[in-house]
């Protein structure tokens, strides 16, 4: 069959090739297939590298032009191309800027060093021609579009003209004072590179070069005259005051930048100038002279901030001028006042600020103003701070002089482990003008129980130093405190609740929405109640403190203090019961101590009186039906139980007895449903107290102090088992007969005498008996276990005795038999194992 015949044919052939033929087709197609397939892998991989390098260079014939030839050879896929590591840009920058340098270094070293070949005519025709030359070729660069190359050359000019400027001085003008002059080429050079930038309005070096130029001509002016300070001072502010027309009014970016860094500077200059001078002034005169640089400061500050267009550097802009218009005014009264009223002053200044109002101010200036006011009252708060710190913490120096004698007024009795700071007679005042501003300023809002709160915390501050300010009798300063004790635990008392509600708590201040019973316990403290529940207990304490002074001031005290917090407690229902009744009870514990301590009782004997506290509080904890109160009774009455344990401790007589009533006290309080837990603490103590009773009578027989243990114990198994038949014997008893067969065992082991293993052994022989017929097995265990080793014990000698008649080679063999043994045994079971293996093996 020939080989073109077509597919179609062949379907419709009837006749069939033979093998060998048909074999022959089959092949010759599959090589065609090869080819093909050949052909398609070497186009995809040349497609491949078209599309991974877009700049290879497209092959010089197709793959048609290819197949009419002899056999094709494809392309390799280009290689990738290798980055540049520097733009074209950067390149031409970086040439530029490193050509105008090197111009630069050659121009300033021609002119100071090889000036001196030329004469006169050349040095001016040199000068001028490359001087012109520089600042001309900018304008045929920028109509061929070289403006980087326009800006170097233009930037060589500048420099240029600066040594023309230097020049100048050394040939014509040499008798000039230097710094003179140098304020007057610099006012000239920036005009002149001010117009030059005009004149070419694309060049972005010249103008921002003629704004920092601007900054010198004023300073040096008066540098050269001789000014004084307060002149110099005003340089810099005039300077500041340009730069900040310029930066606000020029649309120039570059212009802009210049100028704001030169006001920021320039200005800060002259404001740490001035409140230098205005703090070195020591007369009216020379303070308002002060206060007039700082004034236009501020007014420099705050036009800025009236101009400014973001709000946040208005704020800021704003509150530095109100900061710098209280130091101003500050300065001026403080070289007429006295020191002490150099605080008070400024304060006054800064609190004047809030009375800056209208609507021609925009509200970033008015926010900035009351930020700087209350920074301004918040730095004479903090210089109150340590007299209020003095006066708190001075009182402590008592607990060294307990009852030394009363001071003779109140400012020695807080310093008496402290000095007392000069020049802040004026602090009370400072606290209460500022307690003031803050009541009137939040009249509303949502801020105003935070800054009520803060008020009253600075108020309270105010009376806590003014009888140490004002050197008030010390009975008066107790009687004072003690007033103010009262006023704020009765303010914490009645002052209203926030209701906490799905709509958030409600301010103090709103009348409370009629609620019910329930809802009525769905509140918590206002800001207001925790302040002044706080400020009451800080000033009972220092109270306490300057009463350590004189016994009978310290028993006036901590009796009336016990007396006020209970009234509280009784009185009030709501949160501050809890904290009122824990600090009463804390109050008649010192109260106790210290009529122990008056009666000249010893410490032992004072705990007895000590115990009235904890005493008091579990009667009264099972009356509150409020489970805060309750509870911070009970740790309260605890605490002082604790207490008199301490102070009993050198006493094991007067100790065993305290710890008995501690536990009758335990006792009572767990009969409660609520606190049956205590009970065990009721057994411990008991159990505590019975111990130290024996130790005191020197027993030292283990028995008398595990026995008292273990028969209650034993009766409190007996009773669950009773009640729960499915208690385990070691939870019902294994505890109680752990107590006593242990520590009676090892008492046993070292006692050479008959009597206690005799009677030990019988005891473990009777509770084995009973856990045999009652099939306990706590009891058979314990008690089989402790008869075992009593009577090992009593055999010890007589085994002792016969090892020493058997010969040494008898242990090892007795130990070589039970390796033996055990070794057989254990090979017996390993063949019994391998046995059951083999059958169930056979099994499958």
């Amino acid at each position: 069959m020939p080989y073109g015949v077509t597919r179609t044919t062949l379907r419709s052939m009837t006749n069939i090739p033979p093998p060998a033929e048909e074999l022959r087709i089959l092949d010759h197609e599959l090589r065609q297939l090869d080819a093909r397939r050949t052909q398609l892998l070497a186009r995809r991989s040349w497609l491949l590298g078209v599309l991974r390098s877009a700049e290879a260079p497209a092959p010089a014939w197709g793959p048609a032009r290819a197949s009419a030839q002899t056999p094709a050879v494809w392309a390799a896929p280009a290689p990738h191309p290798r980055r540049p590591e520097a733009t074209a840009p950067g390149v031409q920058n970086v040439l530029l800027v490193l050509g105008g340098v090197l111009l630069t270094v050659a121009a300033i070293a021609f002119t100071l060093v090889s000036w001196g070949h030329l004469g006169i005519a050349g040095r001016a025709a040199v000068l001028g021609a490359v001087t012109f030359a520089a600042l001309a070729a900018p304008v045929p660069l920028l109509k061929r579009g070289l403006r980087s190359t326009a800006e170097s050359v233009a930037g060589l000019g500048l420099v240029l003209t600066v040594l023309d400027a230097y020049a100048l001085h050394e040939v014509a003008l040499p008798e000039v004072d230097g710094t003179g002059y140098a304020a007057a080429a610099t006012a000239l050079l920036a005009v002149l590179w001010a117009a030059y930038g005009r004149s070419l309005g694309t060049l972005r070096l010249p103008l921002p070069a003629a704004m920092a130029t601007a900054q010198l001509p004023l300073l040096l002016w008066v540098v050269a005259v001789d000014a004084g300070h307060h002149t110099i001072t005003a340089a810099l502010l005039v300077t500041a005051a340009f730069d900040t027309v310029v930066a606000l009014s020029v649309p120039v970016r570059s212009v802009r930048v210049v100028a704001t860094v030169g006001a920021y500077g320039t200005g800060a200059w002259g404001v740490l100038a001035a409140g230098w001078l205005s703090w070195e002034a020591t007369g009216p005169s020379a303070a308002t002279r002060a206060a007039a640089l700082l004034a236009l400061a501020a007014a420099i500050a705050l036009g800025a901030a009236w101009r400014a267009p973001a709000a946040q550097a208005a704020s800021g802009l704003a509150l530095t001028g109100g900061l710098i218009t209280v130091a101003a005014a500050g300065g001026v009264l403080r070289s007429v006042l006295p020191d002490a009223w150099t605080v008070p002053g400024h304060l006054l200044c800064g609190v004047a600020l809030l009375a800056v109002r209208g609507t021609w101010l925009p509200e970033s200036v008015h926010r900035g103003l009351r930020w700087s006011s209350a920074s301004v009252q918040a730095l004479a708060v903090a210089w109150a701070l340590p007299l209020v710190t003095v006066v708190l913490v001075g009182p402590v120096g008592w607990a060294e002089r307990v009852w030394s004698g009363a001071p003779s007024d109140a400012r020695d009795a807080v310093t008496v482990s402290t000095p007392w700071p000069s020049n802040t007679e004026t602090a009370p005042l400072v606290l209460a003008a500022v307690a003031a501003v803050l009541v009137l300023t939040f009249r509303g809002g949502p801020h105003r129980s935070v800054a009520l709160s803060g008020a009253l915390g600075l108020a309270w501050a105010a009376v806590l130093v003014l009888p140490a300010t004002l050197e008030l009798p010390y009975l008066a300063s107790l009687l004072m405190l003690g007033v103010t004790t009262a006023a704020t635990l009765t303010a914490a008392a009645y002052s209203r609740h926030a209701h906490v509600s799905d709509d958030g708590p409600t301010s103090p201040a709103e009348p409370p929405a009629p609620t019910s019973a329930a809802a009525q316990t769905n509140t918590r403290p206002s800001p207001i109640t925790l302040t002044t529940l706080g400020l009451a207990l800080l000033t009972s304490l220092h109270l306490v403190a300057l009463s350590l002074a004189a016994e009978a001031a310290t028993l006036a005290v901590l009796g009336g203090l016990t007396v006020l917090f209970a009234a509280v407690a009784v009185w009030q229902k709501h949160e501050i019961r809890a904290v009122s009744a824990a600090a009463s009870l804390a109050y008649a514990t010192a109260l106790a101590c210290a009529t122990g301590a008056s009666l000249d009782w010893q410490p032992h004997h004072i705990a007895l009186l000590v115990l009235l506290v904890p005493a008091t509080g579990a009667l009264l904890a099972a009356r509150l039906k409020d489970s805060t109160s309750t509870l911070s009774v009970e740790i309260t009455g605890a605490v002082a139980a604790l207490l008199a344990i301490d102070l009993a401790a050198m006493e094991p007589p007067v100790l065993a007895l305290v710890l008995a009533l501690c536990g009758v006290i335990a006792a009572g309080t767990a009969v409660r449903p609520d606190r049956r837990r205590v009970g065990y603490a009721a057994a411990a103590l008991f159990v505590l107290a019975t111990w130290v009773r024996l130790a005191s009578w020197e027993v030292g027989s283990p028995e008398a102090y595990t026995l008292p243990v273990t028969v209650p114990a034993l009766v409190v198994g007996f009773v669950r088992r009773r009640r729960d038949p499915g208690t385990s014997s070691w939870t019902a008893y294994g505890p109680g007969l752990s107590v006593t067969l242990l520590p009676s065992l090892l008492a046993a082991w070292g006692d050479l005498d008959w009597p206690r293993p005799l009677l030990l052994g019988s005891a473990a022989l009777l509770v084995t008996l009973v856990g045999a017929r009652q099939r306990l097995q706590a009891l058979l265990v314990l008690g089989g276990g402790t008869l075992a080793l009593v009577a090992l014990h009593e055999l010890a000698p007589y085994i002792a005795q016969a090892m020493g008649a058997v010969p040494r080679w008898v242990p090892p063999a007795l130990a070589g038999l039970l390796l033996l043994a055990l070794g057989a045994t254990y090979e017996q079971r390993l063949r019994d194992a391998r046995r059951v293996r083999e059958v169930l093996g056979r099994m499958h």
